[in-house]
């Protein structure tokens, strides 16, 4: 890129006292009426009416425009004239004087670059271009000058884009076509385009383009042109009063649109005033525009707000830089410096006595601290004197006044007059300064107790008398008594007896004793720790009243028994033998245990015989019975002494029940209890009903198998018994015993389930008739009696069928064909081949307590009795419900 060696360039430049240099780049030859360029003239002279120029070469419009009225060839180094601004009102005159320079140098570079450019090949290549902000022209205002290396074989046509050409600002940048000057057409604002980037284009006129595209920058160079402004018009802070030098406040900032980082953007903040003026407590920091305290002497009493005018200057403050103002309001805190003091420094009030919660006085505090903060509550205590409590302070809320009140009564007769000694202070602490130079400010309050007739007097409020139990009906005894507390004396009191639960006494109107009325018992039911208690109304002659509590404390009498409160007692025979009983006696402890207990019995009857007591503690022993008694009801009268040998006799209902805990007797029907009741409800009788249509379907089932089975006989294998499920309580020996030839079955007839039992004597109760079914010969099988039962097949030792003869015999008949062959089953019993007994054989065994009464499980048992099911009566209760429902009582 070239310049145009045609044009040499001069500069403009206009300086006034006080107005700013304008610096204009114009060529050396200027055309008339040619623009030169603008100065601001109202910055020098606002109020000119008049504008003259002292070179006729040059005229000055009212906007400050320069425009030249004559051809000027500019040859010498320095040209110079004067615009004199004129006021013709007040005839006032400035001066502005213009300087044109000719820089020689700068010329001559220029001509000796553009001869080297003529011997060098020239290059297409960035080259930096920059114009000036706010630029006065002329326009179009010439650049830069492109300039392609192929100029030299080629016709060159020069073109750009970008910014500021075909996209917005459009057609602020053009070039000449021909020559590569770069022109631009008005002038730019930096703040809103710092710079354009543009592309240069070198082409022929056929459309070759023997150069890239070449990038072109124009940078914006800026002006002073934007005033520093603050964030906020008005800046408030606040800082405490008393607070140290250097304390901050706040800190202020402006903004600048200008270039950063350069003088146009340096600011610098100070203040210019304060209200009010004296004396200077602030100061600002010039860079940062922190404000800190320059004093310790804030005062929020004296001002508690201070209002500073700053000011934001660019260029560094210096005094051609721009500036702008603001206002700071600066607000003094409130801390707690000043005490609370008493407007008076001694009260005197008066309250009647027996008065209480009433307001007797209110005193007022000074404060200059901030009102209805906590630095100006006040906060009232007493000092002294108030050591039984009588009085309370307290603060109002809206007034800040302390209030005093009676809390508790006062009594005249103890004391006439008290004095208080009362102190404030805030609710906030106080700060170091105040508790240096102060201390709690303090009142005395005398209180005046005024007499009052205030009626008899109840005290103490529970009096009590001790009286004796069942004394005669007539005995007096002292009773209540009440004063007057004025005159100590009883004498015009009058009595009356408000409450008397059980009526027991009257009380004498004159005196307050009292007499019984009617026998006085300790034990009855709603006397408590044997107080009994009367409430007395005692009054004057002025009808004043107080009401007292006469306690009688009734000593105790041995007018009492002991006795067994629990009359039934209920002893489980299965799994005890005794029970426990325990007496109480209603008297006192002095007239109570020990007890002794005896049976009361006549001397036929044989009480003694079946029963007997173990004295277990004081008032406990324990019954036991002597004889194995049938189950039941007995009636055991037994007599309890106390320690004075005061008895009672209580008779005893002793039940003797087949149970283990008292509930099961008392709550299930047993006969033999010889007493009880069963109550179903509505699910026990459902339950029972669908168990009765389970055991018939059962049933229906049974008969109608055994039917099809009688119809078509099956052959059964051998192995049967190891191949289906066979009668649980069968068992034969083993391949090595001997069998005996004779043996025997039993089941019930007309019953829908069977019963094979393993005792050899028992046989099974089916309304009175036994059915027994002997089976004969060594092979043997098993077929129902009568058609009735199921069909079974029995392994026997030998493993062969035989055939059972469907014969019936009575009970005698089964007992003798047993007896005669037991001695021989017996002795064949489990013996093995040296016929020696087996280990579970019979024994003989010394006694070793009673033993379970179901009899052996060995091989070989017998029981005599003709029934051979009481054993059932005593199993434990978990098989208890199983043997009910399996034998029918």
């Amino acid at each position: 890129m070239n310049m145009d060696m045609n044009k040499s360039h001069k500069i403009l430049t206009f300086t006034c006292d006080a107005c700013k240099k304008v610096i204009l780049q114009v060529p050396s030859q200027l055309d008339a009426e040619k623009f030169v360029g603008r100065v601001n003239l109202k910055e020098c002279f606002q109020s000119a009416n008049l504008i003259h120029s002292s070179d006729p070469d040059f005229q000055i419009l009212e906007d400050g425009s320069v425009y030249t009225t004559n051809a000027i060839l500019l040859s010498s180094e320095e040209r110079s004239f004067t615009i004199l601004l004129y006021n013709t009102e007040n005839q006032e005159e400035k001066k502005l004087l213009v300087l044109l320079r000719h820089q020689t140098k700068v010329l001559k570079k220029r001509h000796s670059k553009e001869k080297v450019l003529r011997r060098a090949k020239r290059r297409w290549a960035p080259i930096p271009c920059s114009m000036q902000e706010n630029s006065l022209g002329p326009f179009p205002l010439f650049l830069q000058q492109i300039q392609s290396d192929t100029a030299q074989n080629y016709t060159i046509f020069y073109s750009i884009r970008g910014p500021g050409v075909d996209r917005e600002p459009i057609n602020l940048f053009y070039v000449e076509r021909d020559t590569g000057n770069l022109y631009c057409t008005r002038p730019v604002d930096r703040e809103e385009y710092e710079s354009f980037e543009l592309i240069a284009f070198a082409t022929t006129p056929d459309g070759y383009t023997p150069e890239l595209p070449l990038p072109l920058v124009i940078r914006i160079e800026d002006e002073n042109d934007n005033y520093p402004v603050f964030t906020e018009t008005t800046y408030v802070f606040t800082v405490s009063e008393n607070c140290r030098v250097g304390s901050t406040v706040g800190q202020v900032c402006a903004t600048d649109k200008d270039e950063p980082d350069t003088m146009h953007t340096r600011l610098k903040y100070s203040i210019i005033e304060q209200l009010p003026a004296y004396p200077t407590l602030f100061s600002m920091h010039p860079t940062t525009g922190v404000i800190t305290t320059s004093s310790s002497q804030l005062d929020r009493e004296v001002t508690d707000k201070y209002q500073l005018k700053i000011k934001v200057q660019d260029m560094d403050g210096q005094y051609f830089g721009l500036q702008t103002t603001s206002t700071c309001i600066i607000n003094i805190g409130d801390v707690n410096d000043n005490l609370p003091t008493f407007t008076r420094t001694s009260y005197v009030t008066s309250v009647e006595e027996n008065t209480v919660d009433v307001e007797i006085l209110r005193v007022t505090v000074e404060d200059k601290d901030l009102m209805n903060t906590v630095n100006w509550r006040a906060n009232y205590t007493i000092l002294k004197g108030n050591e039984n409590g009588n009085f309370k302070i307290v603060t109002d809320p809206k007034t800040n006044e302390g209030v005093l009140c009676v809390v508790k009564p006062l009594n005249y007769e103890e004391r006439q007059q008290v004095n208080l000694q009362i102190g404030v202070v805030n609710e906030a602490l106080y700060s170091r300064e105040a508790r240096s130079r102060s201390v709690m400010s303090t009142a005395t309050v005398t209180v005046n107790v005024k007499n009052q007739d205030e009626g008899p007097e109840c005290s103490p409020a529970v009096q009590t008398v001790q009286i004796k139990e069942n004394v005669p009906v007539g005995t007096k005894s002292n009773g209540y008594k009440a004063y007057d507390p004025e005159t100590r004396s009883s004498s015009s009191i009058r009595y009356k007896k408000l409450t008397d639960p059980k009526g027991w006494v009257t009380i004498d109107e004159k005196e307050g004793s009292i007499t019984i009325f009617r026998n006085l018992d300790r034990e009855a039911e709603s006397i408590r720790d044997g107080i009994y208690n009367i409430t007395v109304l005692a009054s004057d002659k002025d009808g004043k009243t107080c009401t007292g509590t006469l306690g009688i404390i009734l000593q105790d009498v041995n007018d009492n028994g002991a006795v067994i409160p629990k009359r039934t007692v209920v002893i489980c025979k299965t799994v005890l033998s005794s029970a426990d009983i325990v007496a109480v006696d209603p008297d006192g402890p002095t007239n109570g245990p020990p007890f002794d207990f005896s049976l009361e019995s006549d001397p036929d009857s044989d009480l003694e015989r079946k029963w007997r007591l173990t004295k277990i503690n004081d008032t406990a022993a324990r019954l036991f019975f002597q004889e194995d008694l049938p189950f039941g009801t007995y009636r055991v009268p037994v007599r309890v002494t106390d320690r004075h040998g005061l008895s009672l006799i209580t008779p005893l209902n002793v039940m003797l029940c087949d149970c283990v805990t008292e509930n099961d007797c008392t709550l299930r029907t047993d006969p033999r209890t010889d007493h009880g009741e069963v109550r179903l409800g509505k699910w026990a009788i459902l339950a029972i009903l669908l168990g009765i249509a389970l055991l018939f379907c059962i049933l229906f089932t049974l008969v109608c198998g055994s039917t099809g089975a009688a119809k078509q006989p099956k052959v059964f294998p051998d192995d049967l018994a190891q191949q289906n499920l066979i009668v649980s309580n069968t068992e034969a020996p083993g391949d090595d015993k001997i069998c005996p030839t004779n043996g025997f079955t039993m089941h019930t007839v007309g019953n829908s389930a069977q019963g094979i039992c393993g005792t050899l004597e028992s046989g099974v109760k089916n309304g009175g008739q036994e059915t027994i079914e002997m089976v004969k010969g060594g092979h043997q099988t098993l077929e129902p009696c009568r058609g009735t039962g199921h069909h079974h097949t029995l392994d026997s030792c030998r493993g062969g069928p035989a055939e059972v003869d469907n014969c019936k015999y009575t009970y005698s008949e089964w007992h003798d064909f047993t007896q005669t062959h037991l001695g021989e089953k017996v002795q064949l019993c489990n013996q093995d081949d040296k016929h020696k007994h087996a280990q579970d054989y019979v024994l003989t065994y010394n006694y070793e307590g009673k033993g379970s009464v179901a009899g052996s499980i060995g091989c070989c048992s017998e029981r005599q009795e003709e029934d051979g099911l009481e054993f059932l009566d005593h199993l434990e209760p978990k098989f208890r419900t199983l043997a009910e429902a399996c034998v029918k009582r």
